[in-house]
């Protein structure tokens, strides 16, 4: 597993261009035209996806999917059963709270479910396996956290999955011998049109209940043109989603 994550990390930009510019000085005097190419290749890669309009583009043609409008909270019962929260991973023994904890990304999908489920009444289910091959499960964490910091109890936790086709097919075989065939699905935008395309596969209807918006306007210094660390990141996830999208029509049918 960590060697197959490796390798998926090196093909994959950010980590391709860094090996663009490694290559480009090892390169600089046997392969000079070589090296020059590499190097304008891997320093034009880096800095575009440092620029936050960038990351806002690129979003556009990802998060597809609207927001749940507000007016639609309260009456989720009338179109879904349960409402399911897909993890993201988990900061291991945080020094604050002496133990594993939710990624960010996961707390802004939980303050969403949460909100959602004391409007709604809906149950929760929280999905995600095994971060790191070590217990607690990443579904396991978030119902902690759902129950002590947003007073939300979670009726059930998938905590063997991987990945987002296994949180769809795993949390159907969870919920679909109970009769549950509709759920609110809670993640975020850029990642929602594959997660409900997975469900859907499953078996499930899906209303869409995405958070994390990046294709909006965020009043970015200098319009965005400004190179941004965080940027970086947002780019990855943006790329990993979309090679993501792809692979998951040609192997799961």
């Amino acid at each position: 597993m960590p060697f197959r994550y490796f390798i998926k990390n090196l093909l994959l930009p950010p980590g391709i261009f860094l090996l663009f510019l490694l290559l480009a000085w090892w390169l600089r005097r046997s392969r000079p035209r070589m090296a020059r190419a590499l190097f304008v290749i891997g320093f034009v890669g880096m800095l575009s996806m440092s620029l936050p309009l960038v990351v806002q583009w690129s979003a556009r043609g990802i998060e597809s999917i609207p927001p749940l409008p507000q007016d639609q909270w309260t009456t989720l019962a009338q179109r879904a059963d349960a409402i399911v929260v897909l993890g993201s991973g988990r900061e291991r023994k945080d020094p604050t709270w002496g133990s594993d904890i939710p990624t960010g990304v996961a707390l802004e999908r939980m303050r969403f479910a949460a909100r959602l489920s004391k409007a709604s009444g809906l149950p929760i289910l929280t999905t995600g396996g095994l971060h790191y091959g070590e217990p607690p499960s990443e579904a396991a964490i978030m119902a902690d956290s759902l129950r002590d910091d947003f007073g939300v109890n979670v009726r059930w936790q998938e905590g063997e999955s991987r990945t987002t086709w296994e949180n769809a097919n795993m949390t159907a075989a969870i919920l679909l011998p109970q009769g549950i065939k509709r759920v609110v699905v809670v993640t975020q935008a850029w990642h929602m049109p594959r997660s409900v395309w997975s469900f859907e596969k499953a078996g499930f209807s899906v209303v869409p209940a995405p958070v994390g918006f990046l294709s909006v306007d965020n009043a970015r210094p200098f319009g965005g043109w400004m190179p941004e660390s965080k940027a970086v990141w947002q780019s990855g996830q943006l790329l990993n989603e979309a090679a993501g999208s792809i692979g998951y029509r040609l192997f799961y049918r």
